[in-house]
């Protein structure tokens, strides 16, 4: 795992808190439940290349 995915999926985590924050004080709890589910999935789509990764080593590791 390379330390600039690390460092990408820790800032959009940042962004997302302070926007989701911003969102629920000012009374916009619907568009910060939007904000965190929309960060979700960023995240989970910059990580499926790394499970693809992950689970083509394990096949190679258990000869599957």
């Amino acid at each position: 795992m390379d330390i600039t995915l690390i460092l990408r999926v820790s800032g959009i985590g940042f962004l997302v808190s302070v926007i989701c924050q911003v969102l629920s004080r000012s009374g916009r709890e619907e568009q910060a439940l939007l904000v965190s589910v929309t960060g979700m999935i960023l995240v989970l789509l910059m990580l499926i290349g790394q499970l693809e990764q992950l689970i083509a080593s394990v096949r190679g590791v258990f000869g599957l």
